[in-house]
């Protein structure tokens, strides 16, 4: 008879790509890892991995395995969910993903205030600045930093944020601040990674789109903000990135009679499930942190 453990072995494990790595992930010894996966093996009657001394791969078997196992997995925590929640509790796994610079700057304290009000809770948070696929990744839900346009996830607004300009002192004495549109082109940008139109702009004729010369992309606000600070160039960045520093005066910020199109925080969720608990209450907690974002 199967057990859930040794499914739960079984998944970890290849996913990590190794046992040891599945065993971390479980938090226990990569022989308790081996032996579950081994008794797995056996009341299946297969191998579900080719060893050798250099590498783990799935046989043919493992291979059809897995998804079921997965799909096993996930229905049987949010089973456990649910019938928490009808206990008036939230339990059970939880996957959250959110941009790699929001996540470090300013995600951690409605986390730990999450987590600390509910405690049986397993969160586990990917750090990722790729719009990762909250429908096929398996997510339950994901913070993301502008415009959502997949029509499979459900957005709810955390807070909106205002974008500025900026650039360091020491960029600012070598070229001469802009003071239009038309000046901001002829400037060194560090610019986030594909895309071009980021840097918009409301003028009294609508949008502008201002393209200025490209000295570095990025998909990391934290770099673009460093390279900023290295004197680069200059950055359009949310005012919650550079706050700190623009107070200290080790970056400027830059006025162009005109504002930066601004973002907004949201948390997604895949339309094709209802919204759970964990989601609703995460979402309240964050919206009460990020009201506190500096705008």
């Amino acid at each position: 008879m199967m057990k859930l453990d040794g499914i739960s072995a079984f998944v970890a494990i290849a996913e990590e790509g190794s046992i040891s790595a599945g065993a971390r992930r479980l938090g226990v010894a990569k022989s308790v890892a081996s032996e579950r996966l081994a008794e797995l093996e056996r009341s299946l009657g297969t191998r579900l991995f080719q060893r050798t001394t250099r590498k783990l791969t799935l046989t043919l078997d493992g291979t059809m395995f897995l998804p079921r196992a997965q799909r096993v997995l996930t229905e049987t925590g949010q089973a456990v969910a649910e019938i928490a929640e009808r206990r008036g509790t939230l339990a059970g796994p939880f996957r959250l993903s959110a941009p790699v610079s929001i996540g470090i700057l300013h995600l951690g304290p409605a986390l730990y205030r999450f987590m600390a009000d509910n405690p049986e809770v397993e969160l586990s948070l990917e750090l990722d600045d790729r719009f990762v696929d909250a429908a096929a990744d398996g997510f339950d839900a994901v913070i993301r930093h502008g415009p959502v346009v997949d029509s499979r996830l459900v957005a709810k607004r955390l807070a909106v944020t205002r974008r500025t300009l900026v650039a360091s002192p020491a960029y600012l004495d070598r070229h001469a601040a802009p003071t239009s549109l038309a000046e901001l082109q002829n400037h060194r940008g560090i610019l986030y990674t594909n895309r071009d139109a980021d840097w918009r702009f409301s003028g009294a004729d609508g949008w502008k789109v201002v393209r200025p010369r490209t000295c570095m992309r990025v998909n990391n606000g934290i770099i673009m903000r460093d390279a900023a600070l290295a004197g680069l160039g200059i950055t359009l960045l949310p005012t919650f990135f550079t706050h700190r520093e623009v107070a200290s005066g080790s970056l400027v910020q830059i006025d162009i009679g005109v504002e930066a199109e601004g973002a907004e925080l949201v948390v997604c969720y895949p339309r094709a499930r209802t919204a759970s608990a964990k989601v609703a209450e995460l979402t309240r907690v964050l919206r009460a942190t990020f009201a506190e974002l500096p705008r």
